[in-house]
């Protein structure tokens, strides 16, 4: 019984010194705080800008006269007259195409012409002696008008045969050389008259009222990034389209741009005044589909917490993005580090610390 006495004695000691180190343990860890640190972001201050009052657009530049050559009759390509860059006048000869047949089909219809013509004048002097009935005269009348069709209409086919410039300009690449053989609507070369460019371009019908012709339209293109081109809004459309919503216009370009028709163009249309726009710094701003959002920071008495909410977007210019409604000049929000944030979240703010993946 002793043996017996003297175990339990001894499990009595150890479990009790085992349960008295795990409620010690329980009780150090009762009173730690395991709620999450601060979040580190970056932050800045929505401030009032005066921001001008612009309407912004994309387009394409193009000739007001610029056409693909092509031809209207079928041929084989006898004679080359121009180089890809020429500049050329108008009614100078571009291509010709074998025209054999029709020039002999000419002269067989001037003969037939002549014929016309002196048996009419023939028959015009005996009407008037009576000496032929009047049906026979205006056979003669009717042969030779026939026969002046005949030689138009061949002369027309002729003229089909040679490709001439319709206005004066700068000949593109030519994509034909002697012995082709073409085909109605075959592609011969581009004629662009670079000295007169525009551009066409849509813009929300929303902004009409703000719209009238002579307008300044300042233009940027990739090929010239530090320049700005001028031009003049033209024309605005006389109707909406229906699918989009929006109003085609035209502007003309200044003369002497050097610009290219089919350039990709970045346009402004100064619409007022400037305007006091409250912006962010663009990171601030997180798009959804649900609406656009920005965190705002609030102090609390534990300290800065960051809230979402949603905001009004407008234009973004120089990496700022105006915002229309939802937020108030002076309010802090976070511009870096929203991926880790939700609503509440603790945070600390330390502009000098850039986040990672930012």
């Amino acid at each position: 019984m002793r043996a017996y006495t003297s175990a339990a004695v001894l499990l009595l000691v150890i479990f009790g010194g085992i349960s008295a180190y795990l409620y010690r343990q329980y009780s150090l860890m009762s009173t730690m705080d395991f709620s999450p640190g601060p979040i580190t972001v970056t932050a800045a201050t929505a401030e009032v800008t005066q921001w001008e009052n612009v309407l912004s657009a994309i387009g394409t530049i193009r000739a007001v006269r610029g056409v693909e050559l092509s031809t209207e009759s079928s041929g084989e390509v006898v004679a080359v007259d121009v180089r890809s860059g020429d500049h050329v006048q108008q009614g100078d000869l571009l291509i010709t195409l074998n025209s054999r047949v029709e020039e002999a089909s000419r002269e067989n219809q001037r003969a037939s012409l002549e014929l016309a013509r002196l048996l009419f004048e023939r028959d015009q002097q005996l009407i008037k002696q009576k000496s032929i009935p009047q049906s026979q005269y205006d056979r003669s009348k009717a042969d030779l008008e026939r026969a002046v069709a005949q030689l138009a209409e061949t002369e027309a086919r002729l003229d089909e045969k040679r490709i001439q410039a319709p206005f004066a300009g700068t000949v593109g690449i030519v994509h034909v050389r002697v012995g082709n053989y073409l085909e109605p609507g075959d592609a011969i070369t581009t004629l662009q008259d670079l000295s007169q460019l525009e551009i066409d371009f849509n813009v929300p019908a929303r902004y009409y009222p703000l719209l009238k012709a002579g307008q300044a339209v300042s233009v940027r293109v990739n090929a010239f990034p530090n320049r700005v081109f001028e031009a003049t809004l033209q024309a605005i459309d006389a109707k909406v389209d229906a699918d989009t919503s929006n109003l085609l216009l035209r502007a003309g370009l200044e003369p002497g741009t050097h610009l290219l028709p089919g350039m990709f163009a970045q346009l402004k249309i100064a619409l007022g005044d400037p305007d006091a726009r409250v912006t962010l710094p663009e990171t601030a701003v997180t798009y959804s589909l649900q609406g656009n959002t920005v965190y705002v920071l609030e102090q609390t008495d534990e300290g800065l917490t960051a809230i979402p909410r949603v905001v009004q977007t407008g234009d973004n210019r120089k990496s700022r993005v105006a915002i229309l409604g939802g937020l108030a000049a002076g309010e802090r929000v976070v511009t870096s580090g929203q991926n880790k944030l939700y609503s509440g979240a603790s945070v600390r703010v330390d502009d000098a610390v850039r986040l990672e993946g930012l």
